[in-house]
Order: C-alpha cells, then sequence, then structure tokens
C-alpha cells in the first residue's frame, strides 16, 4: 500500500475513534472540503462543516479554529469532554509509534586508524568473539543489559543532536536526576507528558512548589528584612525589559519581569512598578530599592522615599564605581572639564593604542594564529559599557606581553606582508616600546584599588555596613599609588592625583545615602581602638560629622515617632559610648562579624539591635539582577512561540528560581553538574578563581577564564565580553 495512503487511513480510523463525536449528529459527507463532514451539535443544534478538529473546537470553545463556540455547553460539561479527550490523546500517543531514523548499531571505526589499521586491530585474538557468543550475548554483558544502555546512550545523544542542545546541557542536575529516576523503576508503558500538560498542569504545579519552597525565604524578611533590585535591558527585537528581585540573608528571588513596549517610561511609570512590588513583598519588610544611577532612577525612587518614609532608594556601588573609572579612564573635554581633561587624556590615549593593537590582531586571521601559536591566553574584546571596560583589556595586554613581544619579533610576523605593513609596524613599535608598557602599568596600579572594590561590591554579599569604608580605603589606596609613582611626600601636591581624588568624591557624593552612614555607625568593629589606630587621622563614627549628621536623618524616617526616636537614640549613645559592655565584648567587637557580635551582645539594645540585624544584611549593589541574563533569552524564546502572557510569567517565575535555588545547594559548586547552569559549550574545561560573570566576585583576569560570554544589550549598562 501507498504510505501515504496508509498514513491517512490511519489519520482517518483515529478520527472516527474520537470521543466528542458522540456529542455530535454528523451528516452527509460534504461535497467539498477534502474529507470534510457536515454536523450538527447536540447542544446548540447549529450546523457546522469540517474535521473532528472543528469539533474538538467548537464543544471545548478553543479559539482560532474560526467556529464559534458552543454556548449551550456548561462548565460541568465542558471539564467531563476535557478529560475524555486528554484520556483519548494520550492512549494514541501510547499506541502510536514514531517512525524514526534508524539507531547506529555497531561501534563506529576509531577515527584515529584507517581501514587496514581497523582491520588488523579487531583481527587481534583479544577482539575475537567466542563461538556462539554474540556482541552483547555474553553473560556479563546481559546481567547488565549492555545493549539496552547502548541504545538509549544512542536516543539521548540524538535527543541532543536533534534539538540542538548544547552539549553543557548534559551537566543539568535535573536531567541526570530524570534519567536515573526512569532507569531504576519499572516504568513500563511509560509515555512522557506531552505539550499540552507541560504547559499547563505540570508547569502550575511546579510554580506551586517553588512558591512553598521560597515560603522559607519570605519567613526571614520580617526579621532580616530585604533589599528590592531591578535592572533593564532592551532584547534583540528591542523591547524594554525590567526586572525585579528581592535579596535578603537568604539570598536572592526573582519576584517578576515587566515588558516596558509601549510604555513611557519616565520616573512615575518606574516609580508605579517600585510600588507595586513594594506592595507585593510587604512595605513594612523593605530597607532599600537599589537600581542603576540613571535620572529616572533616582527620580523614581524619590516618588517611592516620599510614599514609604522608610524605604531608601540606593545607588548601584558597581554603577558609581565604573562611572568613576569612565571619568578618569576617559575623560570628555569641556570647558567645566579642562583639567581633567589636562591631566587624564594621556591615559585614554593608551587604551586607544591598545585597543588598536588588539583590533589590528584579531581582525587579520593570519595575524591572530600567530599570536595564538605564541599566547596561551586569548585576547578579550570587553564592549565599552562592560564595567571596568579599559581595565580589563589593558590587564588581558599586560598578562600576555612577553607572548606578544615574543610574537612581533618572530620570523613568522616578520615575514607575513598580505595585510596593512604600515599598521603591523606601529603596533610591533608599541609592543617593543618599554615606555609604553610602564603606562600600562602604572594605569593598573593607581586603578586597582578602584577595580578591587568593584569587584567586592559586584556581589549578593551583605556589605552595605562596609561601603563607607571602602570609598575611604580606597581613596586613601589610590593616593598611595600615585604618590609613589610620582615620588612625592604626602603634604606635597599632585595635580594628576588632585583631578582623580575630585572625580572620585564627587561620585561618591553622588552615591552614599544616609542609609549607608547609619550601617556603617552601627558596625561594632569601627569603635576600636584596632581599627581607629590603623589609619591616621580615622575617627569612630559618631565622632564624624558628616556621618553623624546623615545618620540622625535615617533615624528620623525610620522612627518618625519622636518617643521611638528618642529611645533608639539612647540605645545608639550607650552602644558607642561602651558603658554598657565588658572586656570580653570590646575585644570581640573586633573578632567577630557585626552580626554575630549584634545576635550575641546586643539584647541589651533592643531596639538598636533590631535594626542592625535588618541593615547589616543588606547589599550594595544591584548584582543579582543584571546576572539574571539568560531569563531573557528565555523571554524572547516564549513570545517567538506565542506563549500567553500568564504563561510566560509563570515559566520565567520558574525557571529563574528554580535556578536560584539551585544555587544554594552545596552540590552546586562541586562536582559533574557544577555551575550548570552559566554559560554553555565553551565552559566544559575546569575553571577556578572567584567564578565566573553570572557569580559573585566577578573577575576577567583569571588565565582559566577563556569564553564568549552570552550576549546582553543593556539600555543602562551593557556587558558583553568576547574572547577573539
Amino acid at each position: 500500500m501507498n504510505p501515504e495512503k496508509e498514513s491517512e487511513n490511519e489519520k482517518s480510523s483515529s478520527e472516527n475513534a474520537a470521543p466528542l463525536w458522540k456529542y455530535v449528529t454528523r451528516l452527509e459527507k460534504a461535497s467539498v472540503g477534502g474529507g470534510n463532514v457536515s454536523f450538527r451539535c447536540n447542544y446548540c443544534e447549529k450546523i457546522f462543516k469540517g474535521s473532528y478538529s472543528r469539533v474538538k473546537a467548537h464543544l471545548l470553545k478553543l479559539p482560532k479554529f474560526g467556529i464559534q463556540a458552543c454556548a449551550k455547553v456548561g462548565d460541568e460539561y465542558q471539564n467531563e469532554m476535557q478529560k475524555l479527550e486528554d484520556a483519548f490523546e494520550e492512549s494514541s500517543r501510547r499506541l502510536k509509534k514514531p517512525k524514526l531514523v534508524s539507531l547506529p548499531t555497531d561501534s563506529p571505526t576509531s577515527p584515529n586508524l584507517d581501514s587496514r589499521e581497523s582491520s588488523t586491530a579487531t583481527s587481534h585474538p583479544f577482539f575475537q568473539k567466542k563461538k556462539g557468543v554474540g556482541i552483547g550475548n555474553s553473560p556479563l554483558e546481559r546481567a547488565f543489559n549492555n545493549q539496552c544502555r547502548e541504545q538509549l546512550d544512542c536516543l539521548i545523544a540524538r535527543t541532543f543532536y536533534s534539538a540542538g542542545l548544547p552539549f553543557h546541557f548534559a551537566k543539568n542536575p535535573y536531567w541526570i536526576e530524570m534519567i536515573k529516576f526512569a532507569a531504576n523503576n519499572n516504568l513500563a508503558g511509560y509515555v512522557p507528558p506531552g505539550y499540552n500538560k507541560l504547559r499547563t498542569t505540570l508547569l502550575q504545579k511546579e510554580k506551586a512548589h517553588i512558591e512553598k519552597l521560597l515560603r522559607a525565604i519570605k519567613d526571614t524578611w520580617k526579621e532580616k528584612g530585604l533589599s528590592i533590585v531591578s535592572d533593564g535591558w532592551t532584547d534583540v527585537q528591542k523591547r524594554p525589559l525590567i526586572n525585579f528581585m528581592a535579596t535578603s540573608q537568604k539570598g536572592p528571588i526573582f519576584i517578576k519581569s515587566i515588558d516596558g513596549t509601549k510604555e513611557y517610561k519616565d520616573k512615575h511609570f518606574i516609580a508605579d512598578l517600585f510600588l507595586k512590588v513594594v506592595g507585593e513583598v510587604g512595605p513594612q519588610h523593605v530597607v532599600q530599592i537599589i537600581t542603576d544611577n540613571a535620572s529616572v532612577m533616582k527620580a523614581a525612587g524619590s516618588i517611592v522615599e516620599a510614599e514609604y518614609p522608610h524605604i531608601f532608594w540606593s545607588p548601584c556601588v558597581v554603577h558609581t564605581l565604573n562611572l568613576a573609572l569612565k571619568n578618569i579612564c576617559a575623560p570628555k573635554y569641556s570647558l567645566q572639564n579642562e583639567d581633567a581633561y589636562n591631566e587624564c587624556n594621556w591615559i585614554a590615549q593608551v587604551s586607544d593604542e591598545a585597543t588598536f593593537i588588539r583590533i589590528f590582531i584579531t581582525n587579520h586571521s593570519m595575524r591572530l594564529a600567530i599570536f595564538n601559536s605564541y599566547s596561551p591566553l586569548k585576547l578579550l574584546a570587553v564592549a565599552e559599557t562592560r564595567f571596568a571596560s579599559i581595565i580589563i583589556m589593558l590587564k588581558r595586554l599586560f598578562q600576555v606581553k612577553q607572548n606578544l613581544r615574543n610574537m612581533v619579533v618572530s620570523e613568522e610576523w616578520m615575514s607575513y606582508r598580505e595585510d596593512d605593513v604600515g599598521k603591523a609596524q606601529t603596533v610591533r613599535d608599541y609592543i617593543l616600546n618599554d615606555l609604553w608598557w610602564d603606562k600600562v602599568e602604572y594605569i593598573l596600579r593607581f586603578t586597582e584599588p578602584i577595580y578591587e572594590m568593584l569587584r567586592v561590591a559586584d556581589t549578593d554579599a551583605p556589605i552595605l555596613h562596609k561601603v563607607y569604608e571602602m570609598w575611604d580605603s580606597m581613596i586613601e589606596n589610590v593616593k598611595k599609588e600615585i604618590y609613589q609613582h610620582e615620588g612625592k611626600e604626602d603634604y606635597e601636591e599632585s595635580p594628576f592625583y588632585d583631578v582623580v581624588h575630585n572625580i572620585l568624591i564627587e561620585r561618591w557624593t553622588k552615591n552614599c545615602t544616609p542609609l549607608h552612614c547609619l550601617a556603617h555607625s552601627l558596625n561594632p568593629k569601627y569603635y576600636t581602638i584596632k581599627w581607629i589606630e590603623e589609619v591616621r587621622g580615622r575617627v569612630a563614627p559618631h565622632k564624624d560629622a558628616e556621618i553623624s549628621v546623615e545618620r540622625n536623618k535615617c533615624l528620623k524616617r525610620i522612627f518618625p515617632d519622636p518617643d521611638d526616636r528618642q529611645k533608639v537614640n539612647v540605645e545608639f549613645g550607650l552602644f558607642n559610648s561602651l558603658q554598657v559592655y565588658d572586656e570580653d565584648n570590646m575585644e570581640d567587637r573586633w573578632n567577630y562579624n557585626p552580626m554575630l557580635w549584634w545576635s550575641t551582645y546586643g539584647s541589651t539594645l533592643p531596639i538598636l539591635q533590631t535594626l542592625a540585624l535588618k541593615l547589616l544584611e543588606q547589599p550594595c549593589s544591584s548584582s543579582c539582577a543584571e546576572r539574571n541574563w539568560s531569563t531573557y533569552g528565555f523571554i524572547h524564546s516564549m513570545r517567538r512561540n506565542r506563549i500567553t502572557p500568564k504563561r510566560a510569567e509563570d515559566l520565567v517565575f520558574v525557571h529563574s528560581n528554580l535556578r536560584l535555588l539551585s544555587r544554594r545547594r552545596p552540590e552546586y559548586n562541586s562536582g559533574e553538574s557544577k555551575k550548570w547552569d552559566i554559560g554553555g559549550d565553551n565552559w566544559d574545561e575546569p575553571f577556578g578563581g572567584p567564578g565566573l560573570l553570572e557569580v559573585a566576585y566577578l573577575t576577567l583576569d583569571e588565565p582559566e577564564m577563556e569564553t564568549s560570554i552570552v550576549e546582553n544589550n543593556d539600555y543602562v549598562d551593557d556587558d558583553d565580553v568576547v574572547v577573539l
């Protein structure tokens, strides 16, 4: 029989057995329509023409089938029909065996052996089969069911190849757990859930389970508080996407993602989104909202502060440091900025020359091949909007300095003249110029304190109480490097340092909030003699006039009632005057982390203890929101597949929080599933150091980290790093 005809007959037979035919009356066969029939609905008695799919759409009230839904079928009957249809589809899938391409049956010849070598190898007595015992028929092989194992391996491999799954997906612990569960349980006749079940019943079941798991985290918000962090991107279709996350002592959780298409994203729109999120998590639990430094975000933060005075808008410290680095390393000329431009423009020139070297090598395949033969590390092409992009690029060039020098004096480099010889000579001159490398090294040295602070701040760690001191220490260390390079004493003036200092102070002034000052004041360590004597001129927080003014502003907002504020002021006086503590307590101020100290000794100051336990658990950056990149690719994929907005929202919620919850498990940092949700096939090799772009302690200067990072278009700060 003709295969196509046979397929049509099977389809016709299947449709005739479909359960919903009994709810309509089939009339004579239609004269046109390619096999469609006319039918009358037994409920509304209207006559329609079409196949079984239109019968189903009419009775189950399915849209987009070009047929009117039956108004006479009530919810009870519709649910009954849906159950019958689901059971029919399930049984049909069980009975219908798909016609697939055959699987490989014999072990492939090793690609390292030619046909003669392969024939010789397999003729060795070791490879000869015993008489009567075929491959897979020996007792040992039968005991381990080797043939079925090999066939399952082939089926799994074919799933990866046919669906285009990255090999990195094999590290997904849920994939591994699923395969192991199926292999270790007798599930004869089991058929995996279909398209509809995955996107409806199972999705809702998983969402409910995720919400149950998150309840343990949310229960800590009452005592420990939380910070709402937000960041925005523009996806590949130029749609603005904004995500909201809540981070606390137990880590971040994903709240929601907003598609801002067709919305005018002014301060009122952004503020309204924040107010809705605050309402969802409970305003009494929120300590601060953290965003980038854009003016619209600052204005939106002011609206939120007006609505809830105890909630503070905090600009992301990492964004602030990045802007400071840009002001120093890439100054723009203006009359107001003339001094800074004159003092710092040489840094921009070195950066341009470094970029010229990188682009010339990477844009010429032969030059790149020569470089790769001399260097185990690759050249990083870092987007200008990436945090510390200039510093990252210069760090990598300095790391491969000797490799570059070996390259440009090699016979291959000198003899190759197929591309621009003049530019090749310029590159060679820069690389062999000791004075040029001295400038690169100096830039890296005096910016190292800024870069290190950026790395520390670019985490979900609770370091709000450390920010004020980190700024002071960072500025002091920058001064030390510059003065050492210029050979000057502390009392002498340095025009270059004055410019750098003014840039850092200006950025810190814009970044500092009353909340930073209050959190700084509640750190017990900052009242110890050891800490005060570490740096000349350092004083305890309660003796610093600027900190005291900002701290009192903060307390006034948190405790609007004068009586409550008086009580907390009395407790703060006792805390900083050290009158209620013994010698062990004072020693532990230096040895204990702040949270442990307040938990151990803070009971005598109950109001201040409650406040400290909230503030000391808060982060200072929006890093957890910025590292949620894959969610947006996920959204794009769902939009492409025309998933309804509500279902898309549920899917993103499950996807994001499942990943975040997984990262808290010990197995996430070791074993075969180590950091399974980060990167792709380029991350198959082992890696170490502080971590990846998606995890805490960001760094790009580790030799192990050679990869292409997922593309991301950020309307405020774009993070896009590519290895060339």
